[in-house]
């Protein structure tokens, strides 16, 4: 193999409660990249147990979180048959080759993430070894598949760097059995030419919204484990609590700015206008070409009906779908069949590179 075959590969986590951030900086997206690209989406189901079982909620939680995403992705315009819709504990690959990364990567590295110190926060003796070492498995879930894209938020750019340091050492450590066995691909490291295995990942980060903020406090990320109702849109939110979300979301007493310069010390106001921007896939520039010097008391139902517009069809749909259990497992069971003779590919390989005897 002379090139790495281009390969999308995401997931989110089934964690609930889904919202309005998920749909524009990730699932949409999704939508959009299968037209041009082969892809594969995961429920990272085995992610979701790294806090306290507390925070995920139990065996009957996170079987209905995995329907519910899954049924989100579907409802979004997700095609199942021509691309892979899975949930990551199906393909115990994964798992396989995150152990091999456990073993490549460097202390230093994970002592470097911050989500780590962030969701650890002070307690960090009491965490657990997933949440610190998970960021090995995202790189197993997307090089299990030498994947050579993949579209992250801004939140998980540093995740996917150290996917790139990773599977450089690995390409580095053993580049000559790669070699010998055939397997790789001529790359660059420094001056040296190697035989790599895996390819280095490459970001796709874009988009007016890709980092949707809370409803309530422009400056904090819309999370699912807010506190607040109010701070998010769900993506199972009917018609009229979307519109009394969006009517109810803070904002200053200013206008709307005619420049977008405006925006910079004002979260609120860049904040929404950033989501009206990605619902009608335009700019920040645009909508205040539209909108620049009127009142939020004009701007918030014009985002509010255009939110109706967008997610009330896909709420609908994931009602219908999660009404039919059996359907959404189907849909992960044949998922999971494919995905795992993608990834045994990849691990017999992997074995042989570093030198695991296999039938």
């Amino acid at each position: 193999m002379s090139t790495f075959e281009p390969l999308v590969f995401s997931g989110v986590q089934p964690t609930g409660n889904l919202h309005l951030g998920n749909y524009l900086g990730a699932i949409r997206r999704w939508v959009a990249l299968q037209e041009s690209s082969k892809c594969i989406y995961c429920v990272v189901d085995q992610h979701a147990i790294t806090p306290p079982i507390s925070v995920w909620g139990g065996p009957a939680e996170l079987m209905r979180n995995t329907r519910e995403v899954t049924a989100a992705f579907l409802a979004s315009g997700i095609d199942a048959k021509e691309n892979i819709v899975f949930n990551q504990s199906r393909v115990h690959q994964h798992a396989e080759l995150a152990w091999v990364f456990n073993c490549i990567a460097r202390m230093g590295w994970l002592n470097r993430m911050t989500q780590f110190k962030d969701k650890a926060g002070k307690d960090r003796e009491n965490a657990s070894v997933g949440l610190f070492a998970y960021p090995n498995l995202m790189a197993a879930d997307i090089l299990v598949y030498r994947a050579t894209h993949v579209p992250v938020g801004e939140d998980q750019k540093q995740h996917l760097e150290l996917t790139r340091d990773i599977a450089q050492k690995f390409n580095t450590d053993f580049s000559d059995r790669i070699a010998e066995l055939g397997l790789g691909v001529e790359t660059q490291s420094g001056d040296e030419t190697i035989a790599s295995f895996f390819p280095l990942t490459e970001p796709v980060i874009g988009g007016p919204a890709a980092r949707v903020m809370s409803l309530r406090d422009g400056t904090k990320k819309m999370s699912k484990s807010d506190p607040s109702d109010l701070s998010r849109i769900n993506l199972t939110d009917d018609v009229d609590t979307i519109s009394k979300k969006i009517r109810k979301a803070k904002t200053d007493s200013e206008p709307l700015p005619s420049e977008l310069e405006g925006l910079k010390e004002r979260p609120e106001a860049d904040n929404l206008v950033g989501i009206y921007a990605a619902l009608v896939d335009s700019d920040k520039a645009t909508v205040i070409r539209d909108f620049g010097g009127q009142q939020f008391s004009t701007f918030k139902p014009a985002l509010a009906d255009l939110a109706v517009e967008k997610l009330a069809p896909i709420a609908a749909e994931m009602r219908r779908i999660s009404a039919d259990p059996g359907f959404v497992d189907a849909v992960l069971k044949d998922g999971g069949e494919r995905a795992s003779i993608l990834a045994e590919k990849t691990m017999r390989n992997v074995r042989d590179i570093i030198g695991f005897l296999q039938n």
